[in-house]
């Protein structure tokens, strides 16, 4: 009468390690959003555009999750400085999936944030904004060349605003 019993046990022991190696072979693999180079484009454009109407004359990068460069804008007589300026935020934001103002703010209000100027490729200068879908950080946007980077991170936001209705 003990083999019965033991076999329903082996069966059940068989069934939990195929089920656990089924669990652990699905979170291997992930799904992840990311920014189409569509959208990038209608970023970068949109950015320019509402710097422009302020009168600024800037350079919109756009980036990945990954910080990797999908588009970027580049204003009549936007100052070449302005090129590096801009990826340099977008990659800070998406990377730390944060507002490069807020990151510039709590780094010269926290000395423990204040190393953060020192992770190759971060520039702590306000223009960089996370672009989200949901709370899903997708990719960010820089800018670079207006004459503050408060007002970098409006045209950023008036933008990524303007075309919130890709962004589901």
């Amino acid at each position: 009468m003990k083999t019965p019993r033991r076999s329903v046990i082996a069966a059940l022991a068989a069934t939990a390690t195929l089920f656990a190696g089924a669990t652990a072979q699905a979170q291997a693999v992930r799904t992840e959003r990311n920014m189409s180079l569509d959208l990038a484009t209608q970023l970068a454009a949109q950015t320019v555009a509402a710097c422009s109407a302020a009168g600024h004359n800037v350079t919109a990068t756009v980036v990945d999750r990954a910080g990797g460069v999908r588009a970027v804008a580049r204003a009549d007589n936007a100052g070449p400085h302005t090129l590096e300026a801009s990826r340099l935020k977008a990659y800070t934001s998406a990377s730390a999936k944060n507002t490069t103002l807020a990151m510039m703010e709590a780094a010269q209000k926290n000395p423990a944030a204040a190393n953060l100027v020192h992770i190759p490729g971060y520039l702590l200068l306000g223009g960089g904004v996370p672009v989200k879908v949901g709370n899903e950080v997708i990719g960010a946007v820089g800018v670079g060349g207006a004459p503050g980077g408060h007002l970098d991170e409006q045209c950023a936001t008036a933008a990524i605003g303007k075309l919130q209705a890709l962004l589901q």
